[in-house]
């Protein structure tokens, strides 16, 4: 598919909000460059829209917005005019689509300041947002196993969230069922285990589908340090250096293995 003014936009998009899926993006083939730009740029529309205003009613009218994009996407209705939404509208199946509303409807936890309320609903707002994520667009360049690619994007949720803390914190929120560092090995074990679980059923997601889940290249380090090295969250300090970053991704996109 050619690179139209709205891709154009969903890539600078990714570039600027989302370096690392732009990373792995770019070291996808080139045929499935345009369905994940544009997904990946949806996301960060949705995951922006809780924080867009201070007013809950204001941020709640921007995430249903996106549930009803998702809505006419998963019923092969016309799409609304928007330079994400409309190449999505064109890219993206109609049974995958189905999954935003299960995305929009967990981003509305980030309008709010109340915690999760148990680690059940922490596990259900990492699979619709992460999992969803990963599973559409897996889902859309090739055969796989949901099950399979959504345990490995459960790891790299969790991976992502302990990143995120800091931020979160900052914003007055409640990341974290039990803040301590037992607390944070468990979770980030918990995401370690989910990958190791996804890689063991790694013959289920096909070359092709597996280009989407190298997105989630440093998700497995990410978290053996949190295990190793908790007290690396509150401050913000998960992660590589960017040589050991980039030359990870190039390596495990030359081998094909995510």
């Amino acid at each position: 598919m050619e690179f139209d003014d709205d891709l154009k936009g969903c890539a600078e998009l990714v570039r600027q909000g989302d370096p690392d899926r732009f990373l792995a993006t770019m070291a996808a083939p080139v045929a499935a460059r345009p369905v994940l730009f544009a997904l990946y740029a949806f996301n960060l529309e949705l995951s922006r829209a809780p924080w867009a205003s201070q007013e809950s009613m204001i941020a709640e009218m921007r995430v249903q917005w996106w549930r009803d994009v998702g809505a006419e996407l998963a019923e092969s209705q016309p799409v609304r005019r928007h330079y994400v939404a409309t190449p999505l509208g064109r890219l993206l199946r109609p049974d995958l689509a189905g999954h935003i509303d299960a995305m929009a409807e967990a981003r509305r936890w980030d309008i709010y300041r109340d915690p999760f309320d148990d680690e059940a609903a922490f596990e259900a707002y990492i699979d619709a947002t992460s999992g969803s994520l990963m599973w559409m667009a897996a889902g859309s360049l090739g055969e796989a196993d949901e099950n399979t690619v959504r345990a490995f994007g459960r790891g790299v949720g969790i991976a992502n969230w302990l990143r995120a803390i800091p931020e979160l914190e900052k914003q007055k929120r409640v990341p974290m069922l039990d803040g301590t560092a037992e607390g944070v090995r468990r979770l980030a074990a918990q995401g370690y285990e989910s990958i190791q679980t996804a890689r063991k059923d790694r013959s289920s997601v096909s070359k092709e589908a597996g280009v989407a889940l190298l997105a989630g290249w440093q998700a497995h380090d990410i978290l053996k340090q949190a295990m190793k090295e908790p007290e690396r969250v509150a401050v913000g300090a998960l992660g590589s250096s960017e040589f050991r970053r980039r030359t990870s991704l190039m390596l495990r996109a030359a081998l094909g293995r995510w």
